[in-house]
């Protein structure tokens, strides 16, 4: 039997399609150079075996005599350039798709800290960390006696879930506190590094609801493997409401902070 990781589902063994405009254009091109490719393969070893069975010496194939082909030449540097140029137009227009963060509803900055993230809707007043989930964090400490084959999304689940609303555009702004992280969520196409001191920008209009996962990919530190991305996409009224809690939330919080203080006096 093979292990666990091992048994990967077929949608696995390739590029996932995600669920934003720019993920889908990228899935396409990917499958587009991927047929290419392979169309030249077959052709380029088709021709290399059938030469090598048909005019073989021991058939009794004599060498050809000659040192070049204009011909040959010609088509060997045009073909091959029209192939780069017909694959690179498409490839041009994804780059400057993924460019373009113009005409936002929402704008997030995303800060990179060893080893969390903290997330901040601009102009909404909304601000919070998302960590390693408490079930996840227990069953990674040895000696905790949390089997961690038994806890669901391990590694993969946070306390507090960045919540988006489907069919918006998002803008967002990576940067880092301390030092390089990389923010990514498969399912949107893209990744970002956080780097401390420069902000990098991003979008997404995710068209689907759901939760989608992902990882900081950048080695940050002995927690690196512990600071998930989980995103919840969610219908605008949805979103809205929760906007509206986390307000509320928010504002307690910092109405009770004074309070606090004067009575620690």
């Amino acid at each position: 039997m093979l292990p666990g990781f091992a048994n990967a589902a077929w949608d696995q063994l390739n590029l996932t399609r995600g669920v934003t405009p720019y993920s889908e254009t990228v899935y396409d091109l990917h499958m587009m150079i991927l047929w290419v490719c392979v169309a030249i393969g077959v052709g380029v070893f088709g021709a290399i075996f059938y030469s090598v069975l048909r005019f073989r010496k021991s058939n009794g194939a004599v060498a050809a005599q000659w040192h070049e082909s204009t011909t040959v030449e010609v088509l060997w540097t045009v073909v091959p350039f029209i192939i780069l140029v017909v694959m690179a137009v498409p490839a041009t227009k994804a780059l400057v798709m993924m460019e373009d963060v113009t005409k936002s509803d929402l704008t997030i900055k995303v800060t990179g800290y060893q080893w969390k993230w903290q997330y901040e809707y601009l102009g909404q007043d909304v601000a919070f960390f998302s960590t390693l989930g408490d079930a996840s964090n227990k069953a990674r400490q040895l000696g905790s006696g949390v089997n961690p084959e038994g806890v669901e999304n391990y590694l993969l689940e946070v306390d507090n879930e960045i919540v988006l609303p489907v069919n918006k555009k998002i803008r967002f702004l990576t940067t880092a506190a301390d030092v390089i992280h990389s923010w990514w969520v498969p399912a949107l196409g893209w990744k970002r590094d956080a780097v401390p001191g420069y902000i990098n920008e991003s979008w997404a209009t995710i068209k689907k609801e759901g939760i989608y996962r992902g990882q900081c990919t950048e080695l940050c530190g002995k927690d690196h493997g512990f600071m998930p991305v989980v995103v919840r996409a969610v219908s605008e009224e949805e979103f809205q409401t929760w906007l509206a809690a986390r307000k509320t939330a928010t504002a307690g919080a910092a109405q009770a902070a004074p309070v606090a203080v004067a009575d620690n006096k």
